[in-house]
């Protein structure tokens, strides 16, 4: 929570007449009582009100329904199969915003029956209403690149993945020349990817 200064109260008017009577000296000596019984309720070392903490306020705020994290076989995604079905094939979960929710990476692909056909990378978060299903708010890989995405996880805000894919058109589909570690994290509103290896190597 952002730190905030105690506003000052106004001074009363003191100077208002330049003469002074002993009705003023009383009311003056009143004034002053009432000041430092009321510096008995301010903690020294801050000066701001002392309050009794509650054990419910001391307690974080369940989250409730908000810490489950986004089904992703709950979703259509944009990946164009031409009629086959979608598939997750795997999954990982983790707050990659730091907004106290968590969000669902799903490696998504088309169910083709043969071979492998490349993954999709999505980013699915959970809105807070009730009864509102997922939604994809982000594309960390496009299918369109041609990997197949393993060792998916989610941790401390990262989202790490293999990625296996051909180092040219000439390479046989049934086996992938390369290997590429990739990682993104969410920074200055979007997903940035970072730390890659993409050098070819034999797989």
């Amino acid at each position: 929570m952002p730190h905030s200064h105690a506003e000052t109260a106004p001074l009363p008017h003191t100077l208002e007449h330049s003469r002074t009577r002993p009705v003023h000296w009383l009311a003056t000596a009143t004034a002053m009582a009432a000041v430092i019984a009321a510096a008995g309720l301010v903690q020294p070392a801050t000066g701001t009100p002392a309050t009794h903490t509650t054990k419910a306020a001391a307690q974080p705020p369940a989250k409730g329904p908000l810490a489950t994290a986004p089904d992703p076989t709950a979703v259509t995604y944009p990946l164009d199969c031409k009629g086959s079905p979608q598939t997750v094939t795997t999954s990982a979960q983790g707050d990659l915003d730091g907004d106290g929710r968590p969000e669902t990476v799903a490696a998504v692909r088309c169910d083709a029956g043969s071979g492998t056909p490349p993954h999709a990378l999505y980013v699915l978060v959970q809105d807070p209403a009730h009864a509102t299903p997922p939604r994809v708010v982000a594309t960390l890989l496009e299918a369109a690149r041609r990997q197949t995405a393993t060792e998916l996880t989610v941790r401390d805000g990262l989202v790490t993945a293999t990625l296996v894919g051909y180092s040219s058109p000439d390479v046989p589909r049934y086996s992938p020349d390369t290997k590429q570690l990739a990682k993104w994290r969410w920074r200055d509103g979007k997903f940035r990817q970072e730390l890659t290896d993409s050098a070819a190597r034999s797989v």
